[in-house]
């Protein structure tokens, strides 16, 4: 029997405080930075996730020792001496740990690494990236053009010029400036086609930055000086990414949220998402813990706007939409075409289950407001489409969403939380 998880609907406007867990992006990140590091590194407020325990395997897979099971975690980096995995690294559904983990495969001594993935990660497309490892000089064998991916070590990257096609992902270009502080002489890396989501390599460069990388930003991409990392002990801000659901939870309820630990001058991209709200309608300031989205006696106005720069956040700016005063449109979600799911068919698509009225176009999503019923969701094996929907029951009795666990992937607590906002 398919389990479901009945959204309790809230009692009235929303007032909470909440912490929000560590971010993914900047746990794995920093995991990646302290494994190629000479010596023990401590990750203060790290996310444990299914995506995090998917780049633990990595790391031990290269025979880097991570204690993730204590506050701090403890890593102890190889330096440029990772070995060659014996088995498969198994990185479960995580797209960013693949991309890491092909980059931290040039390193390791003694063999091959093979890396495969889960569920639709094996569909995601690599080529950039791959592109931009052959000219490194890097034995790339993949399943065509696809993971599973057979990577050999060499020593690290060349260095010199690189550049990378980064119209499918940035994450290309992160996975290249974590690699790039070990090759063998400085880089000067040229990114091409980049659209959107620029604002995660600033925070891969601030990581880097943070493990003793020295990184340069020019006009077409980055200068990476060739000087290894250090060990350091590092803190993991909130995650915007997961921020981003009790914000809008705030606004269909009008209510009013305070995110512990988070400040609008984070340099996540999903922390923009309180400007898109604050366009809508709410008020948004920093209180005595972090930031504040307040929309007690207001109601919510239709946008239209390119949300390119803040992709993952997009999605709850869409639930917000459903609730406004009038047709919304959100350009620029090229990238979620590419993700666990389609996740504008499968966000369109539920909508739809619950009578809400989301077109598709292109790459936007036109949503008008219509009457809300009770249903049954299905996520389509994705935590973010799970976690949006459910923003929706909130407001409107009787809807429920399949599959719960899927939310495990980057915020196990999500459930728990999402009650406690609504009691």
């Amino acid at each position: 029997m398919t389990r479901v998880a009945e959204i309790e609907t809230a009692s009235g406007p929303i007032d909470a405080a909440i912490r929000v867990p560590g971010s993914k992006s900047i746990t794995i990140r920093a995991m990646a930075c302290a494994a190629m590091a000479q010596g023990r590194s401590h990750i203060y407020g790290a996310l444990a996730s299914q995506d995090t325990d998917a780049m633990a395997r990595a790391l031990d897979g290269f025979g880097v020792n991570a204690d993730t099971a204590s506050e701090p975690w403890a890593i102890d980096g190889l330096g440029r001496h990772l070995r060659a995995p014996k088995q498969p690294v198994d990185v479960g559904e995580s797209g960013l740990t693949s991309r890491v983990a092909m980059v931290m495969a040039t390193l390791a001594d003694g063999g091959d690494t093979t890396i495969e993935g889960q569920g639709r990660l094996n569909e995601r497309p690599i080529r950039g990236l791959v592109e931009a490892l052959v000219a490194q000089g890097v034995s790339i064998t993949t399943s065509g053009g696809f993971l599973p991916v057979t990577i050999g070590g060499q020593s690290g990257l060349w260095g010199g010029s690189i550049e990378v096609d980064c119209s499918a992902s940035s994450q290309y270009a992160t996975a290249l400036l974590l690699g790039a502080p070990m090759a063998s002489r400085s880089s000067e890396m040229k990114l091409t086609g980049l659209r959107g989501s620029s604002g995660y390599l600033d925070v891969t460069v601030d990581v880097m930055e943070a493990f003793g990388a020295q990184v340069a930003p020019t006009i077409t991409g980055f200068d990476i000086a060739s000087i290894r990392y250090q060990p350091t002990d590092f803190v993991v801000d909130p995650d915007a990414s997961a921020a981003v659901y009790p914000m809008v939870a705030a606004a269909i309820t009008g209510g009013r949220v305070e995110l512990d630990g988070l400040r609008a001058t984070s340099r996540q991209p999903d922390v923009g998402i309180a400007k898109v709200l604050g366009r809508m309608g709410c008020r948004i300031h920093d209180g005595a813990t972090g930031l504040v989205v307040d929309a007690r006696g207001i109601e919510l106005q239709p946008i239209d706007i390119d949300l390119s720069g803040s992709p993952d956040g997009a999605l709850a700016v869409a639930i917000a939409c459903l609730f406004a005063e009038g047709e919304s449109v959100l350009k620029g979600l090229f990238s979620l075409r590419h993700k666990e799911s389609d996740r504008l068919v499968a966000l369109s698509t539920e909508i739809a289950r619950l009578g809400g009225d989301v077109k598709v176009d292109e790459d936007s999503l036109r949503i008008a407001p219509s009457p809300l019923h009770q249903g049954v969701v299905e996520p389509h094996g994705d935590h973010r489409i799970a976690m949006s929907l459910a923003l929706v029951g909130l407001a409107t009795p009787g809807v429920r969403v399949a599959h719960p666990d899927v939310v495990k992937k980057t915020w196990p607590g999500f459930w728990t939380a999402l009650t406690d906002m609504a009691s």
